[in-house]
Order: C-alpha cells, then structure tokens, then sequence
C-alpha cells in the first residue's frame, strides 16, 4: 500500500445546507436538516449513525436515488441525476441483490449489457473485477453455489465493473459474521488502494468505520444532522490488530463521543 499522505485535490463530492422531508400520510418528516459536507477525490469517507438518522438516505441523494429538498449537492461538478445518467459511480447495496438465474460472471456482464458495451469488452471487464475482488475462477458459478462474503464481493465486482471513479456502499457487510467482515474489510482496503476510487460507506459498526476510512462522518438522530467530521490520523497500511492501538482507540473514542453529542442536541 502507499503512504497514508493526503490526495486530496477539488472535492468530488459537496453538499452545501442540503436538506430533504418526505411527505408522509402522517405529515412531513425531515430526514435531512443543513448538511454541509466536502469528500475529496481518493477518499474513503464512512457515515456513520443511529439507525434512522439519515445515513442511507444521504447516500442516496449522492446517488441521485432520492431528491433532496433544500440547499445543493454535486457530483462531479453535476447535479446527482446528472451524475447519475453520466455513470460516475457504482453502488453497492446492503444486500448482494444477485439475480440467482444467472451466474456470477452475468451478474456481473448485466450492467455493461445494459449500457451496450461490445462483448469482448464485457468479458475483459468481468475478468479483471473477478480478480481485484479475488472471484478468478468463479464466474459459472451460480449465486446459491457462493458464501454470503463471496456473494457481496461479487456485487462489488459488479459495481466497479464500468470503472466509474466513485463507489458509493450501504453497509454492505452489515448482515455477515465478524470473522467474514474483517476478511472483507481487508480486502476493501486493498481493492480501494490498488484502485484509488473515492468511497462512501454507509455503517453501524464504530470500529469498521475507524478502520477503514480517512474521514468518518458522524451523524445524528433524525433529523440526520453531522455532529462531527473526523480526520483520520491513522497510517495507511492497517493490519486488523491496529485496532488495539492507542490512536485507534482514541478515535474511535471521539465517534462514541460524537454519537452522544448527537442525541443530547436532539
């Protein structure tokens, strides 16, 4: 891996006041309020909340997926819908949504399908994120013949497979064992050094979040509102018993800390 050293160049990602209310049968609800944020290009920034409080649903608007209601958001210079249409990111869902009918490899062809790209270079594509999300081989398999961890990592194949530069995941290892989601989280850290792709990643979990990220955004209850952007301080090259470190300690400390402040505020 290379030095933890900052690449950070325009921001990739800004939200400026961003809010957003459902309209509900039982009147509006604010899932958003004031949002100020700024991700730079090679980033791996998580969010991270109470259950409800909006993290999902910010992801979301980063994807063009839902329709904030106040304030601006960008992508890439563009609007998310813009952005969107422009294929600039990848999204990988909490569940591995694999269609069981095809095998791995179609899976995974399906979107370049979709956006017409020739079948020489769906093939070549395919071959390439097998091998980055270490699937060589499995690509006739079926997604019942796979491990949930296999399964989630063929999604993210899927997700990288048109190359876009921004990999946008809701808790995507949230479901799995503690031993398959550290294996997972390794290989993340991995797959996004040899990739340089900015990431938004979605999660429950303070210790994922500290692991993996440069910037970790802590949330509040609903009305989702960010009680804390925190800088990671920690090296690059992270093996897993760097969570028995002091800084990692003392950072996780200041999520737990930011957490709190949240519900206070609320």
């Amino acid at each position: 891996m290379r030095d933890m050293a900052p690449r950070l160049s325009e921001p990739v990602i800004t939200a400026e006041n961003l809010n957003l209310v459902f309209q509900t049968g039982d009147g509006p609800v604010q899932a958003l309020r004031d949002v100020n944020l700024a991700i730079g290009k090679g980033e791996f920034v998580s969010f991270i909340g109470p259950s409800g409080c909006g993290k999902t649903t910010l992801l979301r608007c980063i994807a063009g997926l839902e329709e904030p209601t106040g304030g601006g958001l960008h992508v890439n210079g563009m609007t998310p819908d813009q952005a969107r249409r422009s294929r600039a990111y990848g999204y990988v869902f909490q569940a591995a949504g694999l269609y069981p009918w095809r095998t791995i490899g179609g899976n995974i062809r399906l979107p370049l399908e979709i956006m017409g790209f020739p079948k020489a270079e769906r093939m070549e594509r395919m071959q390439r994120v097998l091998e980055l999300v270490e699937l060589a081989g499995f690509e006739k398999k079926f997604p019942w013949q796979l491990s949930g961890g296999m399964q989630q990592r063929a999604s993210i194949a899927r997700a990288l497979a048109f190359d876009a530069d921004i990999l946008l995941m809701d808790e995507p290892f949230g479901a799995l064992d503690e031993i398959v989601r550290d294996r997972l989280n390794e290989e993340l850290l991995r797959l996004w050094d040899r990739t340089g792709k900015t990431i938004g990643f979605v999660t429950h979990s303070i210790p994922e979040a500290v692991y993996l990220s440069t910037k970790i955004v802590v949330m509040s209850p609903r009305p989702g509102r960010i009680t804390d952007v925190i800088e990671s301080t920690l090296p690059r090259v992270r093996p897993l018993d760097i969570r028995d470190s002091a800084e990692f300690i003392a950072i996780s400390h200041r999520v737990r800390e930011g957490l709190r402040a949240g519900h206070v505020d609320d």
